[in-house]
């Protein structure tokens, strides 16, 4: 839904090269879909789902009430949404201008596509087709799987520091969710509220599908396991991840197999489940345990 993410070219997608490979059906959506239906939202049906975000998250003190209240009526919308097209997943993007009206949606849909997420109807931002996918293969195997990328190497404690803004994976936060009110996104049009939180500490293994150059997905993973420690407060979901070797050298490695700058986080050591979807999908698999890789 909307547009790819200006300059991400590395996370393009053919969506033709979707069907062909996975099968299914790809729709191809617009922000007015989803903006008919917000227009329909009533306040009982918006004052209901604010009341769910208090139940579910915790809510730190820059949420502003109107940022809530809006990204609630979006949320009730996008369920609407994806009841009438019967979506699996959703990648959305749209920039926007000057606090217009599809800026102001594309901005509000953190809360409601992390809500769906978590009920595993996986929702990437940025236009991210073939994570969205990543994302609902994890939560088919029951490995969760939250939208991420690199934020930061900490080589003092040799951690892979990683996660994203927009929505998250709430079945596996470590802890509750924290909503934080932003008032300008990172790299991104608009303002309001994001979730913030880390992945349950333990063994993960991060999930991408790449693209060859002759057009054939392929299936990249590695294994790590996510550590406590100090986090960046900034609403994203940052996570700490210890490869078993440098941070730096895993981040060589793993750039080296030709992945995108997004993956999905799963909880649990998933390296041999997804090999075995691989090989029933006739895809090629890859796995990064170490530096030797280069």
């Amino acid at each position: 839904m909307g547009h790819l993410y200006p300059g991400m070219l590395d996370v393009s997608t053919d969506m033709t090269l979707v069907s062909t490979q996975f099968g299914g059906h790809v729709e191809v959506l617009e922000f007015d879909d989803l903006r008919v239906r917000v227009a329909a939202v009533t306040d009982e049906e918006a004052a209901e789902r604010v009341a769910l975000a208090r139940t579910v998250f915790t809510l730190d003190g820059s949420v502003d009430a109107d940022d809530l209240a809006w990204a609630a009526r979006v949320s009730v919308g996008l369920d609407r949404l994806v009841e009438d097209f019967e979506l699996d997943s959703l990648a959305y993007y749209h920039r926007g201008l000057e606090g217009e009206i599809h800026e102001r949606l594309g901005a509000g849909m953190i809360l409601g596509a992390s809500l769906l997420t978590a009920r595993g109807i996986p929702m990437a931002g940025e236009y991210e087709l073939r994570t969205s996918l990543a994302m609902l293969i994890a939560d088919t195997i029951g490995a969760g799987g939250s939208f991420t990328e690199l934020q930061a190497l900490n080589f003092r404690d040799r951690v892979v520091e990683m996660g994203h803004d927009g929505p998250a994976h709430l079945a596996i936060s470590a802890k509750d969710p924290l909503l934080r009110g932003l008032g300008v996104y990172h790299g991104k049009r608009g303002w309001g509220v994001s979730v913030e939180f880390d992945v349950k500490h333990g063994p993960v293994t991060t999930f991408g599908i790449g693209q060859e150059a002759d057009g054939n997905f392929v299936f990249i993973a590695s294994e790590g396991e996510v550590l406590p420690g100090p986090l960046l407060e900034i609403g994203n979901t940052t996570s700490r991840v210890d490869f078993g070797f440098d941070p730096g050298e895993w981040t060589d490695a793993w750039s080296s197999t030709g992945i995108g700058h997004h993956w999905t986080l799963c909880t649990g050591h998933r390296a041999k489940d997804l090999k075995a979807a691989a090989d029933l999908l006739g895809i090629p698999f890859r796995t990064v345990t170490g530096p030797d890789e280069l």
